[in-house]
């Protein structure tokens, strides 16, 4: 389910947005002002902000670029705001649209829609999930999700980053794009070290064991006599 937070001040258009978003199946979590909005912005993850920028304490062109400086999470500003000067504001503070009010509903949930999609096959691009793990490509991060965030408490997902070097991530990298295959040592030294490494292949071990330690979880089989993989996910 997408969550989406909502950062408009007017109740009756706030109720309006939220009772189109649950319709359509979306989480929805209102802010009334951009001081809220930023506030519970950083307390969760969300998918999609939806912006008005009339507001007060921190107006919605602060709330973007605020947004901007550490997410590029898909942003789409609603507002009575129709000349073309606060358009082209919007978009040079990479809003992913700009809808003036009066909006149509159903137009306005499809347009979300069609952002959400397009967002999500460029972030399936960047980054890679296996079970309980997040691998940002882009970044060169990998996260592990908190075992006690989840289906125990009811709580967000809260993602921990893990401490990896370059070689661990390469090398974690091959593994999970070859899922399901058995790679040798040989042939993970080639990909990762280089065709030209000519040093011992116990280093292949060595960092597979770093591996284990640092995710916390034993997402790597050794294949005794052949080489190690990553299983496909049921």
């Amino acid at each position: 389910m997408y969550r989406v937070l909502v950062m408009e001040d007017e109740e009756d258009i706030q109720e309006i947005l939220k009772n189109y978003l649950v319709a359509e199946g979306y989480d929805v979590v209102l802010a009334e002002d951009g001081v809220d909005g930023i506030m519970k912005f950083h307390k969760d993850r969300f998918d999609l902000v939806l912006l008005d920028i009339m507001m007060p304490k921190i107006d919605g062109f602060g709330a973007c670029e605020l947004i901007r400086q550490e997410s590029d999470v898909p942003v789409i500003m609603l507002t009575a705001l129709d000349e073309e000067e606060y358009q082209i504001r919007g978009f040079d503070l990479r809003a992913d649209d700009y809808i003036t009010k009066p909006f149509s509903a159903p137009v306005l949930m499809r347009k979300i829609a069609a952002v959400l999609r397009r967002a999500h096959r460029e972030e399936e691009v960047q980054q890679i999930f296996y079970k309980k793990m997040r691998m940002d490509l882009a970044g060169y991060r990998v996260y592990v999700q908190q075992p006690e965030a989840s289906e125990e408490t009811g709580a967000p997902f809260v993602w921990t980053e893990v401490d990896l070097t370059q070689k661990e991530f390469e090398l974690l990298h091959v593994l999970l794009i070859n899922r399901g295959l058995v790679l040798t040592r040989q042939k993970l030294l080639n990909l990762v070290w280089g065709e030209d490494y000519f040093g011992e292949e116990r280093i292949v071990d060595t960092h597979i064991k770093n591996l284990r330690k640092k995710l916390g979880q034993n997402y790597i089989s050794t294949i005794r006599g052949v080489g190690y993989r990553i299983d496909k996910e049921n």
